[in-house]
């Protein structure tokens, strides 16, 4: 009984163990396959890249002998001019005569014919007489080189210098003789900077250095002035993923010759024929890199084939387990109630956020009529204070039987009750915006309408009241009630900005260019806190005093005329507020309609 047991055992572990021992030979199989890709592939990297790189590096060296002749040709072409342009007979006398009235219209005629860069005709202290660029007429150039150098010899000279503001400038300068004197000095600059423009189109980065070995012409503008090794330095520090990246690209390449903006290239160096000129180019390994692994792409495909079909064979025993796993499908169902549970719990918590959403609107709703009142509140104010002022002058006028005056004070209460009816009629500006109708409005007046407003209050104050207004009418599309409540409200703060100064005073300044702006300054403390300022029911004043709504609503208004409401405090102390608004030309504006300020 034993015996038969003993048997069973050791037939049913041979199947164990074929399986096992399959396993390791599809493991080493596998193993070796990749070994073997990644041997051909690191050989095929490297003979790849070595023949490509040549081929590049061959490229290039022709593209420079083709940029070098383009250089010598333009430098032969551009040598000959000063040579013809200091026989012409016109330009000669125009310096001995000293009438320069044509010169510039010759030379220009002379640049368009040979393509130079600019031409200039100095006289004998060095200023320019004539040019192509009439915006240098009247330099002088009496320290540069190729006016001195030109001034002592009797041939053409060229000079290589840097340029007012970026760039060099090339010159051939030559001395004009008029009965064997030295009558002037010729420059011809030669356009080398286009072979810049053509050149950053085509290479990675190309540089011609002087006989000094600094950069005179390069595709790199931040280059110019320095060395190569200078250039080549003068880099960001890479970051990590940089570094990474970088290593990475210099396993795969051969050793670069320099980094150019954190990528590896090679350096192609040839000499020009010209004072010792030489020219530089720096090609990436991009180009290298995209012929290279396009072969290697095909390679690792082939080898991924294989390796899919042995992986094939080791999924068939995933098969068998997928047996298994539906047996969990159990376990599954019950997740699947669990999630169920969890979907009606979150609906319920988004059926309560869409009530407290509810909540938190009726809240501002609230909120925004509590807000509406405060303004009406404000702006009514103004009118109501000066109304009081205008009665109590009209009972003392009928006191002392000045009839006719006092009917002009109750005329002045009528336009303020009608300004009142006007700005309750406006209340819908504060629950929406657009369809405001617009019209024609001179600033002028309105500043006279604002100020004849705040009469009582700045004469009782005694405030001194500047203006700077220009001449004729200044006109904006705006809503002149508005406009002028925002007038209004400027001064009022610049009025209470002055209340503790000994000699209070308020500027108004009206300025029209692309734009309309009145500034109203006045001498006051300044302003704390200037990124508060336009905030609703933020103010400085004591509580009673004031509700804080003047310059948000203010600046809304301003807003609303497609301008802006700004504050700055001035250099010699006091706030600027700065309105600005958009001009309006002589044509849009009425014949009739329209009152300009006096």
């Amino acid at each position: 009984m034993s015996a038969q047991l003993d048997i069973s055992d050791s037939s049913l572990s041979d199947p164990d163990r074929s399986g096992r021992r399959r396993r390791s030979l599809l493991r080493l199989g596998a193993a070796g396959v990749v070994a073997i890709a990644v041997g051909m592939i690191w050989m095929t990297n490297a003979w790849l890249t070595e023949r490509f790189t040549e081929t590049t590096r061959v490229r290039t060296e022709l593209r420079l002998a083709l940029y070098t002749g383009n250089i010598i040709s333009e430098l032969q072409r551009t040598s000959v001019v000063p040579l013809l342009l200091a026989r012409d007979p016109v330009l000669t006398s125009a310096l001995e005569t000293r009438d320069f009235s044509k010169t510039s219209a010759a030379l220009i005629t002379a640049r368009e014919d040979v393509s130079a860069a600019s031409i200039r005709l100095l006289d004998t202290e060095g200023r320019v007489v004539g040019a192509t660029n009439r915006n240098l007429i009247g330099t002088s150039y009496a320290e540069e080189p190729f006016f001195v150098e030109a001034m002592r010899s009797r041939e053409t000279i060229f000079t290589a210098g840097t340029r007012q503001g970026v760039g060099t400038e090339f010159d051939y300068s030559r001395a004009l003789i008029s009965d064997g004197k030295v009558a002037g000095v010729i420059v011809v600059e030669a356009e080398l900077s286009k072979f810049e423009r053509s050149w950053a189109g085509i290479s990675d980065a190309v540089a011609v250095t002087d006989s000094e070995g600094r950069i005179i012409l390069t595709t790199e503008p931040k280059w110019r002035g320095l060395a190569i090794s200078e250039a080549l330095a003068a880099r960001s520090a890479p970051n990590a993923i940089e570094r990474a990246l970088q290593a990475t690209a210099d396993w795969a390449n051969e050793p670069p010759d320099a980094y150019l903006q954190g990528q590896a290239v090679m350096r192609t160096e040839t000499r020009i024929p010209f004072r010792g000129w030489r020219m530089v180019a720096f090609t990436s390994y991009e180009s290298v890199r995209e012929k290279v692994n396009a072969v290697l792409a095909m390679e690792i495909m082939g080898f991924a084939i294989l390796l899919a079909a042995g992986f094939y064979l080791i999924s068939r025993r995933a098969r068998v387990q997928s047996l298994a796993y539906r047996r969990e499908s159990a376990e599954l169902r019950a997740l699947n109630a669990r999630l169920s549970r969890e979907i009606a719990e979150r609906e319920k918590v988004q059926k309560d956020l869409a009530v407290a959403e509810q909540t938190l609107a009726q809240s501002s709703k609230l909120a925004a009529l509590g807000e509406m009142s405060a303004a009406v509140s404000h702006e009514l104010n103004q009118p109501l204070a000066a109304m009081k002022t205008y009665l109590a002058g009209a009972r003392l006028l009928l006191q002392r039987s000045r009839a006719e005056e006092a009917l002009s004070s109750f005329q002045r209460i009528d336009d303020l009750i009608e300004r009142m009816g006007a700005i309750t009629r406006q209340l819908k500006s504060y629950a929406r915006k657009g369809g405001e109708a617009f019209e024609p409005v001179d600033l002028k007046a309105a500043i006279s309408s604002a100020l004849a407003m705040m009469e009582p209050q700045l004469k009782a104050k005694t405030v001194r009241i500047t203006r700077v207004l220009p001449r004729g009418r200044v006109m904006v599309m705006a809503d002149r009630i508005r406009l002028e409540q925002v007038i209004i409200n400027l001064l009022r703060n610049a009025l209470d900005a002055t209340k503790g100064q000994k000699a209070p005073e308020i500027e108004l300044i009206l300025a029209t260019g692309e734009t309309a702006v009145l500034s109203v300054r006045d001498n006051g403390p300044g302003i704390t806190d200037l990124d508060k300022l336009f905030e609703p029911f933020w103010t400085t004043k004591k509580p009673g005093e004031g509700t804080g709504l003047g310059l948000a609503i203010s600046s809304s208004i301003v807003s609303d005329f497609g301008g802006r409401l700004t504050a700055h405090n001035a250099e010699g102390g006091g706030a600027v507020f700065e309105m600005q608004l958009p001009l309006i030309s002589d044509q849009m504006v009425p014949s009739k309609g329209v009152k300009a300020a006096e």
